[in-house]
């Protein structure tokens, strides 16, 4: 999908934006860090904001709003493990909180009173952020999303796995066609914890990620084609797009 300069901001001139009239801001989130043997370091982030494009224009030609598309944030979270992989980059809650913060409030002294977090990394948590701007700036909605879990994977997908699996690799190879070699890729084998209270979500702790997968995959990408994350990026985006015209019509958010 071609998107309008207006609406994505990393790409649009000062010209376009000053006399648009903004709905609402978006947020895409992400991390920096290996995506099996075959997609890029950045995959968080770019499939958050690819996907944030796609829903933003959606937003535009049904329902008339526009939707500011802000540069996509790459500073995730990793678990135990990771930071032994080259050029992972783990980042603490207290400096996601930071930038959080900083970004909210620019968009609170500019006017806008609504954010929507997308968010491309299951390290990801902005929950307890969000509570603590919502003391400090009352007025201020943010919403938070993971997009993979927007729509059912196992209703587009094989075998939808965890990292790097069948639907990341889909999804990139719908939007960055070049940035995918599938001959590259690992099998995406993991280890489960050997304690079946933890296999059954009594307790959480995080995964050691070099104990769990040999390659950083979790879930096998050998079915992913194009064309599958065409369509499941789609539906993801026609979700965001109805929940950027609710956020933006202005009705009371309770009933």
């Amino acid at each position: 999908m071609n998107t309008d300069r207006t609406l994505d901001i990393a790409a649009a001139p000062y010209g376009h934006t000053r006399d648009t009239d903004y709905a609402l801001a978006v947020l895409p989130w992400g991390a920096t860090e290996p995506h099996n043997l075959h997609l890029p370091y950045l995959t968080d982030a770019i499939l958050a904001h690819d996907i944030a494009l796609d829903a933003a224009m959606i937003a535009r030609e049904r329902y008339g709003i526009n939707v500011g598309v802000l540069p996509p944030v790459a500073l995730g979270a990793q678990n135990p493990g990771q930071r032994d992989l080259k050029f992972c980059l783990h980042f603490r809650h207290s400096t996601q909180e930071a930038v959080l913060a900083d970004i909210v409030r620019s968009l609170y002294h500019q006017g806008f009173r609504t954010l929507v977090i997308i968010n491309g990394h299951g390290g990801n948590t902005f929950k307890s952020m969000i509570r603590d701007l919502a003391v400090e700036l009352p007025d201020m909605l943010i919403a938070s999303s993971e997009w993979f879990k927007v729509a059912p994977a196992k209703e587009f997908f094989e075998c939808p796995g965890d990292h790097a699996d069948e639907l990341e690799t889909s999804v990139m190879m719908h939007y960055h066609p070049e940035l995918v070699d599938l001959s590259e890729a690992g099998p995406g084998h993991s280890r489960s914890f050997a304690s079946e209270a933890l296999r059954q979500g009594v307790a959480w702790i995080p995964r050691n990620w070099t104990a769990v997968t040999d390659d950083t995959g979790i879930g096998d990408p050998s079915a992913a084609t194009a064309e599958k994350g065409a369509r499941f990026a789609f539906a993801v985006a026609e979700r965001y797009a109805a929940l950027f015209r609710d956020l933006a019509s202005g009705e009371p958010l309770y009933r």
